[in-house]
């Protein structure tokens, strides 16, 4: 196996293209933000076991790690610039494997335009464990924030929700689904994919935003209770690719790990947003309202009140 140096040299070093990365020669890396913008720096963790499954592709784990960080930039409608990285493998952990975690990464380098600034390996006797913290700059004073919401706001989500908490129950053995359905939803939950493009245009547009990782009705919390609002959402609104499957709609609720964009915005954008959806081709669904009145409500087509089984995913 290669040694940690070797590592470094022969599989990190190509992937550190960027100027401030000092061809990984240095201590750290150096950044100039460019006049007028702010940093926007984010990390998460991914553990074997708890984030990824032993069986899953390295380079769809390295891509995942990198998507999730990307998630939290466009969430804050910032510009990827590169990213740290924190490896920390088992020492039965392969060549083969370690190349094709750092063949996916290079495949997103490419994708998004951003390199490895720098970052450190080790090894564990425990589960592999990955960090990543991102970078990205936005124009100052234009970030998106959790607690801009107002009252009477449209609550808004791109994409489709569910589909990733439902990949990994087909990953799981516990749901037997026929194709497109099968590929669709374990690719959903293998490959997020960060709406950067989306968070972006949605500065000046948006009071609000956050990306949704715990689930819906979790991460709405996280916009209302900074707000010191309430809302309420229409679950035969929710976008769900296969509504017809068991447990369709409580993924869509609380599922987490579909690191599409919630956000909410003014209804004078209404427009602008369906707009801003045929311009991305990128389906936009305004799913309900923020209020004064606190607390998260839930009602179908009818006015009914519904009661979701869970919020959504806590570690702890």
């Amino acid at each position: 196996m290669e040694g940690e140096f070797e590592f470094i040299a022969r599989r990190l070093r190509p992937l550190a293209t960027g100027p401030g990365a000092l061809g990984l020669a240095d201590d750290a890396a150096l950044l100039d933000p460019r006049p007028g913008t702010q940093l926007v720096l984010t990390k998460d963790a991914m553990v074997a076991g708890v984030h990824f499954l032993e069986g899953d592709p390295p380079g769809r784990i390295a891509q995942k790690l990198l998507r999730v960080n990307l998630s939290d930039l466009a969430a804050m409608g910032a510009v990827p610039i590169g990213y740290l990285l924190a490896l920390a493998r088992p020492r039965a952990t392969g060549d083969e494997w370690l190349a094709a975690f750092c063949a996916g990464l290079a495949d997103d380098n490419a994708a998004f335009g951003i390199s490895v600034l720098g970052g450190d390996t080790v090894s564990t006797p425990g589960p592999m464990t990955l960090s990543l913290t991102a970078i990205g700059e936005v124009p100052k004073g234009e970030a998106l924030l959790r607690g801009g919401a107002r009252s009477g706001d449209d609550i808004w989500v791109s994409g489709t929700l569910g589909d990733a908490a439902l990949g990994l129950v087909v990953l799981q053995g516990a749901l037997d689904v026929a194709e497109p359905a099968h590929t669709h939803l374990i690719e959903r939950y293998r490959l997020p994919q960060p709406r950067l493009a989306l968070g972006q245009a949605l500065r000046g547009l948006a009071h609000a935003a956050i990306d949704i990782s715990d689930g819906l009705l979790a991460d709405l919390g996280h916009i209302v209770e900074p707000s010191v609002l309430g809302a309420e959402i229409r679950a035969d609104l929710l976008p769900i690719s296969f509504p017809d499957l068991p447990g369709a709609l409580d993924a869509a609720f609380s599922g987490g790990d579909d690191y599409e964009l919630l956000f909410t915005a003014p209804r004078s954008q209404r427009n602008a947003i369906e707009g801003l959806a045929q311009k991305l081709d990128l389906p936009l669904a305004r799913i309900g309202q923020m209020e004064t009145a606190p607390g998260i409500r839930v009602r179908d087509a009818t006015g009914a009140e519904v009661r979701p089984k869970r919020t959504g995913w806590q570690h702890f």
